[in-house]
This record gives structure tokens, sequence and C-alpha cells, in this order.
């Protein structure tokens, strides 16, 4: 499948792989510069069996192997043991499985606490220590983690969400002293406003041209913004970038949201 061949020899195992979303266009894009893909999911596989198929079709290596996070850390060594048994290795982990729930803090309950951090955090810390062992093998390799533009700033009710966000943004930087002297690279991405229909759904009368206003680049951001930079994570080309937390999100957080209120300025406008 590949329209370039920077991916080639890279073995990669994308989580939290949903229809039309974040992990399915990072998966179709790492297929599409060469890398060989087995695609996580935890729940449906109509995601993931659509990016398989679409993969192999264009003659790329690609499978699905499912696994719900939320049940103990042994289902994450269990998904990572079967990429790296159908891939014949492992050397890219991208960890994007992850869950948006919005509580204010009065309805805040330990179920709600634990499911987050179990998805959002507990996946990333084991998949990546279960993946360790093979790039170790491989003589390192590229993890990946999907962090959130609500590591930077605040808005109500997404509390829970945002500390999980954050405590991705810290485990990166960590990871990444940790690990570089075995040669394996640890960075984030961030993304923001993305359109993909698992988020917007469940929005009443969504309108895009309401959201877009909100950002400096006067668009929505789509899983193919967030999957050129995973691309560029997971090559050679990044040997020198670790511990970094990239947003991708056209300049939503370096605005200072009272700016609006000063100029009137709308930024899907271009003017």
């Amino acid at each position: 499948m590949s329209a370039n061949s920077a991916l080639a020899g890279k073995k990669a195992l994308v989580t939290g792989v949903d229809h039309g979303g974040i992990g399915q266009g990072i998966a179709l894009e790492l297929a599409r510069q060469g890398a060989a893909v087995v695609c996580h999911y935890p729940y449906s596989d109509e995601g993931a069996a659509a990016a398989v198929a679409q993969i192999q079709a264009a003659g790329g290596t690609a499978a699905a192997v499912q696994g719900d996070f939320t049940q103990s850390a042994d289902v994450c060594a269990q998904v990572v043991d079967a990429a790296a048994s159908c891939l014949g290795g492992l050397n890219v982990l991208v960890n994007n499985a992850g869950l948006t729930e919005t509580r204010p803090l009065a309805d805040i309950t330990p179920a709600h606490f634990e499911k987050l951090f179990a998805i959002n955090v507990r996946s990333q810390i084991f998949c990546a220590q279960r993946a360790l062992a093979c790039m170790q093998e491989d003589g390192g390799g590229s993890v990946i983690n999907l962090a959130s533009v609500h590591t930077h700033a605040g808005v109500p009710d997404y509390s829970v969400y945002a500390a999980t966000k954050g405590a991705v943004a810290a485990l990166t930087r960590h990871l990444a002293v940790e690990l570089a002297p075995q040669k394996v690279r640890v960075n984030a991405i961030a993304p923001g406003l993305i359109e993909v229909p698992r988020y917007f759904a469940d929005i009443p009368d969504y309108d895009p041209t309401i959201f877009e206003a909100t950002v400096p680049w006067g668009r929505l951001g789509a899983p193919s913004d967030i999957a050129h930079v995973a691309a560029f994570l997971a090559s050679d080309d990044a040997d020198f970038v670790t511990g970094q937390t990239i947003y991708v999100d056209g300049g939503t957080v370096a605005y200072m949201s009272f700016g609006a209120h000063l100029d009137g300025q709308d930024w899907s406008s271009g003017d």
C-alpha cells in the first residue's frame, strides 16, 4: 500500500482503531508509507476491519486484534504479544486508544475516574512496557502517545479526562529519558478539534462552522492531520526527536481566547 517507502521495515501496533477516527487514519497512513500494521479494537471491529481490508487490498500487510483495556493491564500485554506474533516483531507503538467522557466535579464517581484512567493512561503504560522487549530485540523503536489540547487549558466538565491527558504528557517526557539509552523514542501528539464521528455525533444540532470559528487556522482538523505527524514520528527522519508533545490543533492553544472579544475575529473567515 506504500506510496513511498519511508516506513519500510516498520512493524506497528495502533491501538483504538475506530471507524473514521484518528486511529484508523494513523493505521492507513503508516501502511501507505510502507509499514506493516496491526489494528487494535476494543469492542466493535468495524473500523479495524475496514482499515485492514483497505491495506491488504493495496498489497500491504495488516491484521486486527481485539482487547478491552478496561479489564486489566494483562490485556495490554496480550494485545502487544498478538501484534508482535502477527508481524514477527514490533518497533512502532501508537497508543491511540482513549475515551472522552465529561462530567462536572459534583458528578464524578470512582467508576468514571477509574475507567478513564484505565483506558487513557494505564493502557499506554502497559502497552509500552510489553512493547519495550520487542523494540530492544529490534535495536530500538518509537512509541507515540496520544495526548490532547486539554493538557494545556481548561474546559468545564473535562477535569478527569484532562487529568488523564496531563498524565500522558508527563509519562511521555519521563519515558523518553528512561528509554533513550535503549534507542526507544517516546513522543506524544496533542490533537485539537478533530472532526471524527465518535466525538461529534453526540452533539445536538452539530454545526461545524461554530467550532471552526474558534480555531485560528479557520478549519477543524481531520484524522489525516494527526496521521501525518504520527508517520513522521515513527520514521527514521525523527531520529533526534524524543520527549516532545506536539500540538496539532490549528493554533488553538496558542491563541488567547479573550482576544476574540477584543477584535471580534472570526477565524473561519480568512480575513
